[in-house]
Formats: structure tokens, sequence, C-alpha cells
């Protein structure tokens, strides 16, 4: 049976723990994600060969792109059903993301003469990376390739793992393209992600690469860093909910097994003031655990869980905020007065009626956000992601006369003695 520890009685050690996700390393997942991206490096043709020999023989690097061929017989056989649900969560994505987007310029006058501003651009090529290993997400396409284009990013590419037969699921080909995708690539993990770093495979080298994806994609995005732009770390997905006891314990019940059935690495904590709800969970959560179509990967991740028993929605809400989670459920009454006490979330779910597989699909929200506590110090995937912004400043000569002085003396404090006659030589 699933353990119920209490909060105030757990040791630093086990806190750290929850805390930490401490079931995998990524140091290894690291030191093989580069040996993968330094052999593609030196033969990207060979290495990519190598790689999906089991799904192609003689493989040509053209057969890479899905070719318009491939995408119109994905609109074929796509469920219709599952094609109008992903059109309402196409029109809820866009109007949400919409809303988000800032004045394109604006400036304001510092002091007479001087006037300082601010222009705002889209990027120019993105790089979406689309999961497509133990599940499918179309969700993903949706989610990532949206706000790139209501940001005006003109060049959107994305890559998906193939399956069986050297095919990437329609599914996510009629998402991507729905979304806007202008070509997509059967490209997984390392070689997706180095592929679009350095352009190789065929692969237009992009300006960002964006998207959510397992600890070995996570791991490949953050080593191109810095050869290209990166969103976020967003790895294995986890879910933190707290209750008051007022919630129907069988709709927690569920939320909680949503989080672990995404991946044997998923996370999911519960924390109730209610010792009698906490009993409850754990003992339906336990009853349906042989039901389950994943029970496999829940049977795995449910290591990363704990069910928690606590004193006050206080310290329930510190404890969330210190484990920072992607996503925090509020299943308290009045969930909004709460609100104001979250302070590292990556998305927050509010009342009995707004679960977490709400935002993953269709509510509007973006389902990219950040993991393993980087929800401290980074935000869930936005326009802002696909935008650059550029500063501007104009100067009247009275406005430079002004000013001098203090960048003179600035200047040559800082030993730059051309910074300070460039100012000079104008008066």
């Amino acid at each position: 049976m699933l353990r119920i520890e209490h909060l105030e009685d757990l040791t630093v050690e086990r806190k750290n723990e929850i805390i930490s996700r401490n079931s995998y390393s990524f140091q290894d997942t690291m030191s093989i994600t580069l040996e993968i991206l330094n052999s593609l490096k030196q033969d990207p043709v060979g290495e990519i060969c190598k790689e999906y020999a089991p799904f192609k023989q003689n493989l040509e690097i053209s057969e890479l792109k899905v070719s318009e061929e491939e995408i119109e017989l994905a609109h074929r056989q796509i469920d219709r059903e599952l094609l109008k649900a992903l059109q309402v969560a196409a029109v809820n994505i866009t109007r949400f993301h919409e809303a988000q987007l800032e004045r394109p310029q604006w400036f304001t006058e510092l002091s007479p003469g001087l006037i300082a501003g601010r222009i705002t651009l889209p990027l120019s090529r993105v790089g979406v990376y689309i999961p497509g290993g133990r599940a499918i997400y179309p969700s993903s396409s949706l989610m990532n390739i949206i706000p790139a284009k209501v940001a005006g990013v003109k060049h959107v590419i994305a890559c998906s793992p193939p399956g069986e037969g050297f095919t990437v699921k329609p599914e996510i080909l009629v998402s991507a393209t729905m979304a806007g995708a202008e070509s997509i690539y059967k490209l997984g993990g390392a070689w997706a992600m180095g592929s679009m770093a350095y352009g190789f495979l065929g692969v237009p080298k992009v300006d960002k690469i964006v998207g959510p994806g397992s600890t070995w994609a996570m791991a490949a995005k953050i080593a191109v860093f810095g050869v290209t732009d990166i969103d976020m770390p967003a790895g294995p997905s986890e879910g933190f909910i707290i209750s008051d006891g007022s919630s129907q314990h069988k709709f927690l019940t569920w939320d909680f097994l949503a989080q672990l059935e995404h991946d044997p690495q998923a996370a999911a904590i519960f924390v109730t003031t209610s010792a009698e709800e906490a009993r409850e969970l754990a003992e339906l959560a336990e009853k349906l655990l042989p039901t389950l179509s994943r029970k496999g990967i829940v049977e795995d991740s449910i290591k990363n869980a704990a069910i928690l028993v606590c004193k006050t929605l206080d310290d329930a809400l510190d404890f969330a905020n210190k484990y920072a989670p992607e996503h925090l459920q509020l299943s308290v009454r009045d969930p909004l007065s709460y609100l104001g006490r979250v302070k590292n979330a990556g998305s927050v779910f509010l009342g009995d009626y707004s679960p977490i597989a709400a935002g993953d699909y269709a509510s509007g929200t973006n389902h990219v956000l950040p993991t393993g506590g980087a929800a401290k110090s980074f935000s869930g995937l936005s326009t802002d992601d696909f935008l650059k912004k550029i500063t501007f400043q104009k100067l009247t000569l009275d406005a430079l006369k002004n000013l001098a002085p203090t960048v003179m003396t600035i200047a040559e404090a800082e030993g730059l003695e051309c910074h300070k006659k460039s100012i000079k030589v104008r008066l």
C-alpha cells in the first residue's frame, strides 16, 4: 500500500528526497547525450543511419523530412473526433496566447531631449520538439507551435521520433501542420536537438529550440544551449495537489494517477489536512492500479510519489513553494484566496473542476512548464519565448551635454579613455 506520511514528521533527508526528485541520475544521462552529440558532429549521416537501422535500412537523408504525401495520408487516417477536439483546443490556445502580446514598440522621455525605448520582434526560425516515444502527444504540437506563430515567427520546424515503418504518428503530423509547422523531420532525442542546433541532416539551423520531453530530450536540449537558445528545463512531468478534505477523493485519486502515467520518472505529490482523505486516496489508488492501461509505467513512477498529511494549508503551501512544482492543483474551499500565497509553480489549477488535465490539453494555458524545481526561476512557455526585444535611445545635443559629466566620470573610472573622448569630442 502507498505509504502515508506526516509532513511535520519528515526528516530533513526525506524532505530533500521528495524535493530533489532524485529518481534518476541526470549526470549519467548528460554523459551519454554528449557522446551522441559528438558522434553526430563528426559524422551526422553515419550516426543517424546507425541509430535508425532497426526502422530503416539504407536510409537516405531526404527521407528524414516528412513528405507531403505522408501528411495527406495522416489527414485521411486521423480520427475525426480527435481532429475536432484538436481544433477546439487550438482556438483556446490561440486566444490565450494572443492576449499575452505586448506593444510592438514603446519609448519614454527620461529627461529633456533624452528618449529611450524598446522594439519587440519575433525570432526568425524556431525548432519544436514533439515527444513520441512511449505515447503520442499531438497536444504538444499545439502548445509549442501556436505561441510561436502568434508571436510572428515565420519559420517553424518540428522534429518527432519515428516509430514502426519509419513513420511519425498521424496525430502528430496533423496537429503540427494544423498549428503552422512548415516542415517536420523524423528525428528524436539528441539527434533531433543536435540537428536543429547545428543544422545537420538537412534540418535548418534554428534560433531557438522549445518543447518538452524525457530526461534524455531535456539533457540534449541543455547540451546545445549556447549554440542556440532553449526555452527551459522541461523534463518528466510532476504534479503537486493540495487538499483540505472538501473535494471528492475519487477526483483527486485520478488526478494523482494522471501525473504518474506520463513517464516512469514522473512524480506526484498529494498533501492534505485530512488524514481520512489521505487514506481513502491511497486505498483507491491501490485498487485502481491493476486496471490501468499504463499500469507498468505507473508502477515505476509511483516510487516518485508521496502522500502527506499536514496540520494546516499554510504548511502545505510552504512545502509546495519549496518543491516548486510544474503543476500545482489547489483543491480547497475558496482556492482564489490562496493564489497569492503561491510563489513557485509552473501553472496553478484552482478548485474541484480545474484538473491538471484540462490545462494539459485545451483550457488555453500552455503545458510546456518548468520541472525539477526550475519553477523557482523559469516561467511556462509563452509568446515571450519567441520574441526578442531591442532597446534604442536618441539624445539631442543638450541632452548629451547634460549627461556628459556622468558618462565621462564613469568611463574614466573604468579606464576606458576612448569612451570618454567619444563624448568629449561632441561637446
